[in-house]
């Protein structure tokens, strides 16, 4: 069986509604159909309020500290899907090669401008790429809205 009949099969096989979400997605450059199948099954299967409920899903949210007189910020709260989580950050990656022009990277970029080869400060700055992606993807699938520069595949 080739990939393209089983892409077929698998897409046939799917619920209406996902397979909509799975279409939707794709055509958004920088997303592919085993990314946008994921997150149209693992993520994107149920219905958020609010853009903070997002990033609460899959754990991208800050954790503070707060203890008395002493507050910090712990990092983010990694508690949500961790596979979702992790397929986010790749597709961040994949975003900023693939959607130049887009709003998120271009603040990518200026965060970490002049950072020089500082790994940490791009591998913070992608974590947060990939909140803001899963909430604009949201928001696209949700509303429509396509995210800000976002360019979209020929047809």
């Amino acid at each position: 069986m080739t990939a393209t009949a089983l892409d077929t099969v698998i897409r046939d096989s799917l619920p209406a509604p996902i397979r909509n979400r799975v279409d939707h997605l794709i055509h958004l450059k920088g997303i592919g159909r085993v990314g946008a199948l994921r997150l149209a099954l693992d993520l994107f299967w149920r219905a958020f309020d609010t853009r903070r409920e997002v990033g609460a899903c899959v754990g991208l949210v800050p954790q503070p500290y707060d203890s008395g007189e002493s507050r910090a910020d712990q990092g983010i709260s990694k508690q949500g899907n961790r596979r979702v989580r992790a397929l986010l950050v790749e597709m961040a990656w994949c975003w900023l090669r693939h959607q130049p022009g887009s709003a998120l990277t271009q603040w990518f970029n200026r965060r970490t401008q002049g950072t020089g080869p500082n790994r940490r400060a791009r591998r913070i700055a992608i974590v947060a790429v990939a909140r803001r992606l899963a909430i604009a993807l949201w928001r696209y699938l949700k509303d429509g809205v396509v995210p800000e520069g976002a360019q979209l595949k020929p047809a």
